[in-house]
């Protein structure tokens, strides 16, 4: 789901779940998940509470349904670049380096929803978390098959510093500390891949 500049009209036109997922999300990336009442969504997507609870039992489950979204989303950018780069693993992950690159614009002053629900959902218990935690177990699994695929000689060991790049690129990025960051995060990823790929085999970076 992504606000647009006709959001009035084009939300008008939805289906009440929908529009109320819509204004949760407008909601949390402004506000915080804590901040934002189950009433403050029910007066954006003007509806009612009740009308809200008929879709989401809970107000947890509405916040795990919007991360739920957000996550099927960023599973759709691996399925994207696997259509694009068919048994071409490298351009694969760049095009995910790229994906994340090109969506740091929004993230220098919303964030990102992944990063700000965490610091707001302590308890590992919350159903929300949960769908977190999941979809970056799965997010790593897909990446490390795509780094075997390139040949490298730990996958594992690469898939995490992408990941430490990928992540820490959207938290620079959000508290401005680094400039230019999605250019200097390719540079820098194209260049992990370089270095692991002339690693002898069996040897983990250092």
């Amino acid at each position: 789901m992504t606000t647009t500049a006709g959001r009035p009209s084009r939300v008008a036109k939805l289906p009440p779940r929908e529009r109320i997922l819509d204004a949760a999300e407008e909601l949390f990336q402004s506000e915080g998940i804590r901040r934002v009442g189950v009433q403050a969504i029910a007066d954006k997507a003007e509806t009612t509470k009740a009308a809200i609870y008929r879709h989401f039992e809970t107000k947890d489950a509405l916040v795990a349904e919007w991360l739920r979204i957000l996550a099927a989303d960023y599973q759709a950018a691996f399925d994207r670049v696997e259509a694009e780069h068919p048994d071409r693993p490298r351009e694969q992950i760049l095009g995910l380096a790229r994906f994340i690159a090109e969506g740091l614009p929004s993230i220098s002053y919303r964030g990102c929803p992944f990063i700000n629900s965490l610091a707001e959902l302590p308890d590992r218990s919350h159903p929300a978390r949960q769908v977190i935690e999941e979809h970056k177990a799965r997010q790593t699994r897909r990446l490390v098959a795509m780094c075997a695929g390139a040949g490298l000689p730990d996958p594992e060991q690469t898939a995490a510093e992408i990941t430490f790049l990928l992540e820490g690129a959207q938290v620079s990025t959000q508290n401005g500390s680094i400039d230019r960051a999605g250019d200097r995060l390719l540079t820098i990823v194209e260049a992990v891949l370089d270095r692991q790929q002339h690693s002898p085999r069996g040897e983990a970076a250092t």
